[in-house]
Parts: structure tokens; sequence; C-alpha cells
């Protein structure tokens, strides 16, 4: 019995270790990256998609936005379309492996995806040396610029506008969660989950929903080991709560079913712990997953501005006095919890 005992645990080692999560990184730099009309020429001689959304006028700020997992770069074509009437030019690219990018559904890695926001940020600043940098991010876009901003080698940016980040790192995981993760990576890593069954609220905008779910540069069907880079991803940016120090506005949905409370708060507990000055942290009661993108979109937009243009004591909408009477009753909890 012992023997056989052997024989089936070496087959299984066997099998999994045939069976590891792949990354498909950048290949080698052989161009000068570069900015097209509707191209974003990378290092390594990729073509992203890029949309921009320009004021009539000389704008004078800058945002550029990274979509999150599964999305792509129209992700921001109201928000763009509302800050350019208020004088902020908007940037948004299809990161690698979505919307319209090559290695459709592939995950090239959190260093890739830091890297070419990296260089987007260099091309930038370059088209536009005198006016203020603004990096927001949306879910794993959050996460990408958290990551990106804890490296010593990023270039300076005025403020990063964190929406809904992408923070369920493992450690805030149950078990038997991340064992299945992980199970599941390295078995079948080639699998592709779609979310039907799980019954969860991205947005209130049903009518939103319902386009994306016919638009077909949208992932609807995502790799196991895809999910398992974002997952690292997630526990890279959650893990960078001390290291971020840049000027912060992030912004959560009190009704998000995709990204926990708990991971949020525990990463604002440390985020606000190592110097709360020049960091805003707005809750949104009726907010969900895609704030921006929410039947009250609009309120975000325009407390985004209002930061962008003014760095207001307080936001217009109130949002960042509901965080403080929100976080002042979790946090003391959850200390007397650790403790």
């Amino acid at each position: 019995m012992k023997t056989l005992y052997i024989t089936i645990s070496v087959l299984l080692l066997n099998l999994l270790s045939g069976c590891m999560p792949m990354t498909y990184p950048p290949g080698a730099k052989n161009t000068t990256a570069q900015l097209g009309g509707n191209i974003f020429v990378t290092e390594d001689g990729t073509n992203l998609p890029f949309r921009h959304w320009l004021p009539e006028t000389a704008p004078h700020a800058i945002i550029i936005a990274l979509h999150g997992f599964n999305d792509y770069s129209h992700f921001f074509q109201q928000p763009g379309e509302y800050f350019s009437k208020l004088g902020i030019a908007s940037f948004a690219y299809d990161q690698r492996g979505f919307g319209a990018a090559p290695k459709r559904g592939l995950w090239a890695g959190g260093e890739a995806y830091t890297h070419d926001l990296h260089t987007l940020v260099q091309l930038v600043k370059q088209r536009y040396p005198d006016l203020p940098v603004y990096l927001l991010g949306e879910s794993m876009g959050g996460a990408i610029i958290i990551t990106a901003m804890s490296q010593t080698n990023m270039p300076g940016v005025d403020g990063i506008i964190l929406v809904a980040p992408a923070l369920w790192a493992r450690s805030t995981m149950p078990w038997y969660q991340t064992s299945l993760l992980w199970t599941l990576a390295h078995s079948m890593p080639w699998l592709t989950l779609t979310g039907k069954g799980v019954k969860v609220m991205p947005s209130d905008n049903i009518e939103m929903l319902r386009a994306l779910g016919r638009d077909p540069w949208v992932i609807k069907a995502t790799r196991v080991e895809t999910v398992y880079g974002l997952t690292n991803l997630m526990d890279e940016a959650f893990n960078s709560a001390p290291l971020l120090h840049a000027n912060t506005l992030m912004l959560y949905g009190e009704k998000d079913e995709i990204i926990p409370k708990k991971p949020t708060y525990a990463f604002l507990q440390k985020f606000l712990a190592t110097d709360a000055t020049d960091k805003t942290v707005a809750f949104y009661q009726q907010g969900y997953h895609m704030l921006l993108r929410d039947l009250q979109a609009p309120t975000a937009w325009k407390d985004i501005a209002e930061w962008i243009n003014n760095k207001p004591e307080k936001l217009p909408s109130g949002a960042d006095n509901r965080a403080k009477e929100v976080l002042a009753r979790y946090i003391p909890e959850t200390t007397k919890e650790e403790n």
C-alpha cells in the first residue's frame, strides 16, 4: 500500500510539473517607443491601441488612464469626454493581452504592465513638458499604478487616482480559494472560466453592462493562468501600501461586489498610517465597482476634476467625509482583532 501511495504521489508531481501557469512577456527591445495617432508602439515593437480625448483648446492637465481586467481603453470614453470639456486631456491604451492588443487573453506579467506605463508616462511628459500628469487606474489598472509607483525608477507624476483598485491579495482570501487557484493554475492553466452563475453586480448601470456583454473586445472567458497572474499583481499592490507616497485620490464604492471591503480597508489602514498628507480617500455609498460608469458616475467625475484642478480640502460630493467616518469605525476594530 505504501508503494502505491508513493507511486501516485510521483505521478501527481510529474503531472503538476508539466503544467505551470505561464506569462507571455514582451520580446527584446528593438525599437524606440513612440506615440502615433491611434497606436502606442512599445520598445519591443508591440502596437497597443491608443485612444485620446483632447480639449478644443490647449489642455492644462493630463490624465493617463489604465483599464481593468478583461476590459480595454474604451472604458474611459465618457469620463474622457467629460474631462476634455474642462480642459483636461486624457489618454488610454489597450494593455497587452486585452482589447485589441496582441496575445489576447494571455498574461504579460506585472513587470511588463508597469514598464509599459513607465514608457508611456515618459512619452506623454515629452509631448507636454510643462503640464501636470496624473495616472488613473480602474481595478487592475489601479493595482498596476500602485505597483509602478512603488518602484524607484518610475517617472515623477503629479498625482494618482485609484478607482476601486484590485487589492484582493491572497493574504485576505480564504484558504480554500487560494488552494483551488493554485491547483487549477498548476494542473489546467489553459482552462477558461466565464463567470456564468456567479451572481455579483459590478454596476447599477444595466444598459452599460448589456453593452459590455455585446462588445467583442471585452474578454468573456478567462484562462486560469491569467487569473493567477492577476492575483500575483494584487499581492504585490497590496504589499506596496507602505511604499506608496504619491499625491493620491482613492475612490471606492461601498456596494462593490468585485473587490471586497476587507482587503480594501486593510490596504488603506497601512497606506494612511505611513503619511496621510496629500492622500484623499472617498467612499460612495451608492457606488459599485464600476464607479466611472455607474448611474452616479458624474458625481465621481466631478470629484476627480475638482481634485485635479483645485486640490480642495473637501470633495464636492462629501465622499471623503464618508470615508473618514467608515474608516474611523473600521480601523480600531481591525487593530483590536490583530492584537
